[in-house]
Parts: structure tokens; C-alpha cells; sequence
């Protein structure tokens, strides 16, 4: 990896690797989905190959159309498939590339993160890592200009990770990406049954009962959830189906959800 560019690792595997065909890709997802429903703070959405969890992943990522130019910084939190590690691991690099051009890091937040002793330099995590690279065309098709804040999380307690979360929360400008696929390699009906629970949970901000079976991006989602409930937000399923919905064989299937997370309604004093 260049000191200063992490070069896609995925493109042409998980997605397309030629810009106009990628494009494309994305925009035929965004553009099936009604932009409705109030704009999220947070999202959780997963990280599989297009043809499997793009249009899943859309269903999030249509609501943000609204904020094309308001959302000048992404906080993009995953689990780490290929690294095993201990807290949140922050890279060095100063631009993700892609192949629809470069996304800024931003260094002077990442830096300040070092603060935290759950966060620390460590850009073999980030090398070969999909579940962040996936959604960063989403990202550069919906949002005018934005910078990025990408971590990628290992063994840590939600607790740990809200901390981060809270410190990167910020305002209008900011928005928070949790990157998670559901549960892994059970039959149709198995998984339907268990990401059908775990969805529960999510809705529910029930943070202590998602675990290592019903998500590999547990660690982040539940800090998000952790963080969501001391904040009184609220959780929506906007889809879930699993690889045996999209196209994939059904005796060993991957789930997918998309949520957004969003203020909670007032209540009116009568």
C-alpha cells in the first residue's frame, strides 16, 4: 500500500472496476428506490459483492439523496475479515482510491483518535479489507464532496466503540456508515429465522444479544446501538433478504440488512 493512496483491493471482483460500467451499477440500484422517509444520521448496511447486496445497500443509501450537499464528512466504520486485531485500527493513507477517483482522508481527525486507547495505526488492516472499499462508490455517486473518517474494527467492546462514535458524531455534516453483512452460510430458512431475530434486536437498540454468529460487523454495529439508545435515536429496517434472494445458491446463504438510524419522533404533551 502507497504511504499515501490505498489502492482499491476488491474492484473488479466485488464490483466493477471500469468507471462507466460501476457507475452504471450504482446509479440503476439508486434510481429503482423512492427517496422517502426522513433522512438518517446513521446507516448499517453490508458489504458483499453488487450483484448480492448492492441494491440492499441502496435501499439506505437512496434516503441520503436528499443530502447530497449538506454531508461534507462520512464516519465509515467494518469489521476486519483478513487482520485479527484488538480495538480500531486507522490508516495512514490520505486518499481511498477507487475507480471512480480518490476520497480524501481525513488525517487531522484520525490523528486526534489516537487519543483513545482503543484506536491505533495499523494500514495492513485496511490493505485487503472490503467491508469499507464496497461502499465508497455509493458514497462519491451520492454525495457532492465529502471527506473520510474509515475504521476498521476488530475485538472491542461496544462501550469502546460508541466512544469513537461519539467523538466523531459532529452535526448535520457528518454522516455514520456501519458496515455489516448478517448471518453466515445457513440453509434459506435458517437464515431468514435468524437474521429475522437479529433485525429485532436491531430495531430494539438491543446491543447485548447480536453476537458473533448473527453478524460479523457485530462490533461496530453494536457501539452504533449502544450509542443510539444513550442518544434516544431510532432504528428502521429499510430491507432484508439474504444471498438466496439475489441470485446465490440456497444451502449456504449470507444475510444482508439495510437500517437507518434517525431522531426519535417527539412525543406531544396532551
Amino acid at each position: 500500500m502507497s504511504a499515501n493512496v490505498r489502492k482499491p483491493a476488491v474492484a473488479g471482483v466485488f464490483y466493477p472496476d471500469d468507471p462507466a460500467r460501476l457507475r452504471a451499477m450504482v446509479d440503476g440500484f439508486l434510481n429503482q428506490i423512492p427517496v422517502e422517509g426522513p433522512a438518517p444520521k446513521a446507516i448499517i448496511v453490508p458489504h458483499a459483492g453488487y450483484q448480492f447486496s448492492g441494491a440492499v445497500a441502496a435501499r439506505a443509501y437512496a434516503r441520503l439523496a436528499p443530502l447530497h450537499d449538506r454531508i461534507h464528512r462520512v464516519v465509515l466504520l467494518g469489521p476486519s475479515h483478513r487482520v485479527a486485531l484488538k480495538g480500531i485500527a486507522a490508516p495512514t493513507a490520505g486518499f481511498f482510491e477507487t475507480p471512480l477517483g480518490n476520497v480524501q482522508l481525513e488525517q487531522s481527525v484520525l490523528a486526534r483518535l489516537q487519543a483513545l486507547p482503543q484506536v491505533g495505526y495499523l494500514d495492513s488492516a485496511h490493505q485487503l479489507e472490503h467491508s469499507l472499499e464496497v461502499h465508497l462508490p455509493f458514497l462519491q455517486s451520492v454525495f457532492d464532496h465529502f471527506t473520510l473518517v474509515p475504521l476498521v474494527v476488530g475485538e472491542c467492546s461496544p462501550e469502546a466503540v460508541a466512544e469513537v462514535l461519539e467523538a466523531l458524531w459532529g452535526g448535520d455534516e457528518t454522516l455514520i456508515v456501519i458496515s455489516s453483512d448478517l448471518s453466515h452460510y445457513h440453509s434459506y430458512s435458517v437464515a431468514c429465522e435468524l437474521d429475522s431475530t437479529t433485525t429485532r434486536h436491531i430495531e430494539n437498540l438491543d446491543y447485548r444479544h447480536i453476537g458473533y454468529e448473527d453478524a460479523c460487523g457485530r462490533n461496530p454495529v453494536n457501539g452504533l446501538l449502544f450509542l443510539a439508545e444513550k442518544r434516544g435515536l431510532k432504528v428502521t429496517t429499510l430491507d432484508l433478504c439474504n444471498s438466496g434472494d439475489t441470485g446465490g445458491p440456497k444451502d449456504r446463504v449470507v444475510g444482508y440488512g439495510a437500517y437507518a438510524i434517525t431522531e426519535a419522533p417527539a412525543s406531544h404533551v396532551q
